[in-house]
């Protein structure tokens, strides 16, 4: 039985579900889901949890994302992609410089208050907000805490005299539930000029890079193949401090009971036979169970 993470280097055109969707048929496996939705038109990591994985992929939606992207001021949307409706159009008078970008971008660093795009998954009272956007139905978008760790420019900005538009391209680590075309568009009103986003890769997402990814279309080619390009749950643990229990310590922890342990780390993996079996967190009483993966062989 296959347990683990598969890294798929998603395609353009085509949902996280649909990937899901496939994978199943490919690898003839139910227990299957992905950690981060990825927009259809937005390609890179989508972390496939599989078999006694699908109990982390609560764990895998809080850890950071990166991006790699690329951003054009002259129009805005109200996709702030390019497959929306035009909103505005502004030609600049001259070129924003690469350090006026970078002291725009500076300004979103840390924990900000964000307004997702009208056509985006959010859901307000029980309908996603692009349902609202096709149906013309006016909706108050919810304001979201993000948190940006980086947000940087990553070559000379280029200039287009004759159109009077700029493009751009960035890199951005961010917290789950942000939305980058929103920090594409609250750039250029920070400039006073209108953006939108022109490409979007998820480079990185839930520990996991874009080094580690697969095609999908590699995994329906070679399914018996899937068990070698598969990360092994543990990897996922590879930041927290592991140890490996005795056989009675391997008992209780069988039965879902405390243990006492020699540490002072908040959360623990503790590993028998070489394969993390369980997280322990700390309280008063000693460590408890925060998640179990007894079956995790």
């Amino acid at each position: 039985m296959l347990n683990g993470i598969l890294v798929i280097d998603k395609a353009k055109g085509m949902t996280s579900a649909d990937v899901v969707y496939h994978l199943r048929k490919a690898l003839h496996i139910r227990k299957i889901g992905h950690a981060g939705t990825l927009d259809p038109e937005v390609t890179g990591v989508l972390p496939i949890a599989i078999g006694q994985a699908t109990k982390l992929i609560e764990l895998m939606h809080t850890r950071p994302k990166e991006y790699q992207g690329s951003g054009l001021f002259g129009y805005a949307t109200d996709s702030y992609d390019t497959d929306g409706k035009v909103l505005q159009e502004k030609k600049l008078d001259k070129a924003f410089t690469k350090d006026q970008i970078q002291s725009a971008m500076n300004l979103f660093l840390g924990e900000i208050e964000q307004v997702p795009p009208i056509y985006s998954a959010v859901k307000v009272n029980g309908k996603h907000l692009y349902d609202y956007a096709r149906e013309g139905i006016e909706v108050e978008r919810p304001v979201r805490k993000v948190e940006i760790a980086r947000y940087k420019i990553t070559k000379e900005p280029i200039f287009d005299s004759e159109s009077g538009q700029e493009s751009f391209d960035f890199d951005i680590k961010c917290s789950k539930g942000t939305y980058v075309r929103s920090l594409v568009n609250d750039l250029g009103e920070k400039l006073d000029q209108p953006a939108v986003m022109t490409y979007l890769r998820r480079t990185a997402s839930s520990g996991f890079s874009i080094e580690q990814a697969v095609s999908l279309e590699t995994i329906q080619a070679h399914p018996e193949e899937a068990e070698k390009l598969i990360q092994p749950i543990d990897a996922f643990f590879k930041n927290y401090e592991t140890l490996d229990l005795t056989e009675a310590e391997w008992l209780r922890v069988q039965n879902g009971a405390g243990i006492t342990l020699k540490t002072n780390a908040k959360k623990v993996a503790l590993r028998y036979n070489k394969k993390v079996k369980a997280i322990y967190k700390q309280t008063d009483h000693g460590y408890r169970p925060d998640l179990m993966l007894l079956a995790n062989e």
